[in-house]
């Protein structure tokens, strides 16, 4: 698989970043419990960033990049639902698009507001419905750090939708990755911000031979999570997706844990942004089954499902 980016990929990254530098840095001290910014959003569907899949030369590659690299910012904005399941869907939904799990319907949904397009996954097939304001109950966002709401209920009429549902989980599991992958990144440069500044004993924490080598381990399995993700995205095969958000579920774990444990104290106050990626993390590590489901996915879809 040749790993490097094409001419195109990296014109659309740099027009990106660019795009983003207002919001690329978190407020360090009174930080929010949770971000989002209308104006980003705004700037990202007029700019197209999220519509990359529907370019053939682009594809959903493409699509995974913009997906990890909007995932590095502190702020919370539905891009992986919108630039892999968006062009399955044939229509263009006034709101954003949720994804919900039959086997998990009662959790809380990311971005499900009035006039949101829900995308309904079940093993039998896929069907859709558009949110009215009785069907759901918004959660606090301060958990989560995405705006998030439950639904009461899955209503009795749904609209079929002609998609395989081995392709939706696929590429859900792929965005799942592809999100992963750039929280990870952003939470694993704000850890080394701190420890470089801050100093114990005289010298910065970073010099610490401990610290260090967990770091290091850490900037490794975000690297694979990254390249798994992009990967998966190359075809989205079922087995390979599943396998990419199996190792960013447990990536999101391990990492968590020890972010927050090299903060100490201060990475459970608001004086430091930290839990902006992190909080996001914990939420996506549990959808589609977390760990466990993607690992079932996988088996499932390399050796065949288990009999009886």
């Amino acid at each position: 698989m040749d790993l490097s980016l094409s001419s195109d990929q990296r014109t659309i990254l740099d027009a990106l970043d660019a795009m983003l530098r207002p919001w690329e840095s978190a407020p360090i001290h009174d930080a929010p419990l949770f971000a989002s910014d209308d104006a980003l959003e705004a700037a990202l569907a007029e700019a197209g960033f999220l519509q990359v899949t529907a370019d053939p030369d682009l594809g959903t590659v493409t699509a995974a990049l913009v997906i990890e690299r909007l995932a590095r910012l502190p702020y919370a904005v539905e891009a992986a639902a919108s630039a892999l399941i968006g062009p399955l869907l044939g229509d263009d939904p006034a709101g954003p698009i949720c994804l919900v799990d039959t086997r998990q319907w009662r959790r809380p949904v990311r971005y499900l507001r009035e006039n949101a397009r829900v995308v309904v996954l079940e093993d039998a097939g896929v069907s859709a419905f558009t949110a009215s304001a009785g069907q759901f109950r918004a959660e606090p966002k301060a958990l989560f750090a995405y705006p998030v709401a439950s639904l009461h209920e899955l209503p009795d009429a749904l609209e079929p939708l002609p998609i395989d549902p081995a392709q939706l989980r696929a590429r859900w599991q792929v965005g799942l990755a592809a999100e992963c992958a750039g929280l990870l990144a952003g939470a694993l440069a704000s850890t080394a911000a701190h420890v470089s500044d801050r100093q114990q004993f005289g010298r910065p924490l970073a010099t610490f031979q401990a610290i260090r080598h967990r770091l290091a381990e850490a900037h490794v399995r975000i690297n694979g999570a990254y390249w798994l993700a992009m990967s998966a995205a190359a075809g989205c095969d079922p087995g390979q997706a599943a396998l990419a958000a199996l190792h960013a579920a447990e990536t999101a774990r391990m990492c968590t844990y020890d972010f927050h444990q090299f903060l100490g104290a201060m990475g459970m106050t608001l004086e430091h942004p930290l839990h902006l990626w992190t909080y996001r993390l914990k939420l996506l590590a549990g959808e589609l089954g977390g760990a466990a489901g993607h690992a079932r996915s996988a088996a499932d879809a390399l050796w065949g499902p288990a009999e009886g």
